[in-house]
């Protein structure tokens, strides 16, 4: 059976939509390194697509600030210098923790149960050193916070800054002494919710993400030393 015209459209932008995830998931877990110029035939091959859905999902992931498109010559990973590095967090470090201290404020007890969830699961992942998946639960329960604070405008400047530094924010737990700071900063987190906490849990935001970003500067410093 041939499917109609509108079927097809719709089959395609799902596609490139598939794709774009996919690869900000390389992007985000280091598979695709910052500076890495992007090989269309490659990734076709590996993605199992033409090349029409991974132009169009190049679009989107340079419209994240993930990606830099080069005038006929293709794309690569965005590689952020230390100083737009410091910024990011700086301005995410604002974000989190005026998202924590409005959170406290509007939060429903589903959604705080949830995040309870997510905690929990998030703390198995750790157990068994198992960062990809400890790191997606971990972003819903940042992103789980966000939403909670109940502000459209602070949750779009939150998802816009938030997805160009991703792959930092990962990298970030690359140490495991950090990694386990890190966790128990999330019990800490979570306590302060549950208070309705909101100058406590605005701190611990703010502070969260300082030191996430000196961990990938610790991390970034290290890989140089090797280099």
């Amino acid at each position: 059976m041939i499917s109609p015209p509108e079927a097809l459209a719709v089959d395609r932008q799902i596609l490139h939509v598939a794709v774009a995830q996919r690869l900000r998931t390389m992007i985000v877990e280091g598979d695709l390194a910052p500076g890495t110029r992007l090989n269309e035939r490659v990734l076709c091959d590996q993605l199992q697509v033409s090349r029409t859905p991974l132009r169009e999902a190049f679009k989107v992931l340079a419209g994240d600030g993930l990606i830099t498109l080069l005038p006929n010559r293709g794309a690569e990973v965005v590689l952020l210098s230390r100083e737009t590095i410091d910024y990011l967090f700086e301005m995410m470090g604002g974000l989190e923790a005026m998202s924590g201290e409005l959170a406290c404020e509007r939060i429903s007890e589903p959604e705080l149960n949830e995040i309870r969830a997510l905690h929990f699961e998030m703390l198995a992942c750790h157990a068994r050193r198992d960062l990809p998946n400890y790191y997606s639960l971990n972003r819903r329960i940042h992103d789980a916070i966000n939403a909670a604070a109940r502000n459209p405008i602070l949750e779009e400047t939150y998802r816009r800054i938030n997805l160009r530094i991703q792959a930092l924010r990962f990298r970030s737990n690359f140490d495991q002494d950090k990694w386990d700071m890190a966790v128990r900063e999330h019990g800490a987190m979570l306590d302060a919710l549950a208070a309705r906490d909101g100058a406590a849990l605005r701190e611990i935001l703010r502070k969260h993400l300082k030191n996430k970003r000196d961990a990938l500067i610790a991390e970034l410093d290290r890989q140089q030393d090797v280099a």
